[in-house]
């Protein structure tokens, strides 16, 4: 399956697809230089696959070229940026301790 992750901004939302077909999406909002990040779905009949870690991914890599901070409201993102201590940059140093990630940093 080749799956992308995409902007669609007229929707406000990351979506990760494999060719035409949307299999979930991540909410978004920017606002000035920080993006809120409120909702993960992937469709749950293709969990498992790591569909939800490239959606995760590709939306984090995209606050990062865009120069953004983020706000991960959404706790599968908040568990991801767990796992990979080497993105928390993207949640400022004042931001971590609401979201449980001040222990996080390395």
């Amino acid at each position: 399956m080749d799956i992308t992750v995409i902007d669609v901004p007229e929707r406000g939302r990351f979506e990760v697809r494999a060719g035409d077909r949307c299999l979930g999406f991540a909410s978004y909002h920017v606002d000035g230089d920080v993006m809120t990040l409120p909702h993960t779905e992937v469709d749950p009949s293709l969990g498992g696959r790591g569909l939800g870690t490239a959606l995760v991914r590709g939306v984090l890599a995209a606050a990062r070229e865009r120069q953004l901070h983020v706000l991960p409201y959404c706790s599968f993102i908040r568990h991801y940026l767990h796992e990979h201590p080497e993105e928390i940059d993207l949640v400022t140093e004042d931001d971590r301790p609401t979201f449980g990630l001040a222990t996080a940093d390395h």
